[in-house]
């Protein structure tokens, strides 16, 4: 019913009958007399309910409005030929609202020209890298040995960090497993055998890496 009035007073004003003016000459006098109940309806609102009412009103006619605007790397970017950078630009929005964790594996060549390859969370690397720089291709995407896991195949350093979103778990049979924080399941990253529940592996043919694989996991509370 708020929505129907633009201010408290109009809403005051629809309850005033012409008697009203008439006997007591005085536009306020009637409006607070009608607030108070001694006219008008007996269950009139008072001003705090009936601006409450009206945000409610407003916030279930605009629900948008209040949705945090989240501003993505990959917008307004043309990806064109780079398969990996395109199928990251698809993800990120999902990643970002925590509808879909994603880890990446890539195989290439560091700038000394040894073969590298490793596994990178990438919702932690969007809030602690700047992406635009590597959907703008400003940067190479590598990994680090801050990431969930890292090899240098020349000198064969081997480092693994656990991420917020994920644990690194060193199996002796398995090998290595990631597990999801948030909902406890594992991927098995091992082509060999599945994923694991909720996970998708994604082979990427690209000519931006060696070798790079996608694994998609839908984490379930």
């Amino acid at each position: 019913m708020a929505s129907q009035f633009r201010t408290y007073e109009e809403y005051l004003d629809s309850q005033l009958q012409d008697s009203d003016l008439y006997y007591l000459e005085d536009e306020a006098m009637a409006r607070q007399l009608i607030e108070l109940g001694y006219r008008g309806s007996s269950d009139t609102l008072k001003r705090a309910e009936f601006e409450a009412r009206k945000r409610d009103d407003s916030a279930a006619s605009n629900p948008r409005r209040f949705e945090p605007v989240r501003a993505l790397a990959s917008a307004g970017k043309d990806l064109s030929g780079f398969p990996l950078l395109q199928a990251l630009a698809a993800r990120e929005d999902m990643v970002r609202a925590g509808k879909l964790a994603v880890v990446i594996f890539i195989r290439d060549t560091n700038h000394r020209g040894q073969e590298v390859s490793g596994y990178i969370d990438y919702g932690h690397r969007l809030k602690t890298d700047d992406f635009s720089l590597y959907f703008d291709r400003k940067r190479k995407l590598l990994h680090r040995p801050s990431d969930l896991s890292f090899y240098n195949w020349e000198t064969q350093l081997c480092a693994t960090t656990s991420s917020p979103n994920f644990e690194v778990i060193a199996d002796p049979s398995e090998g290595l497993l990631l597990k999801n924080k948030r909902d406890r399941k594992i991927i098995n990253v091992n082509p060999r055998v599945q994923p694991g529940d909720n996970s998708r592996r994604h082979a990427v043919d690209t000519p931006e890496f060696l070798q790079c694989v996608i694994f998609d996991h839908s984490p379930r509370r």
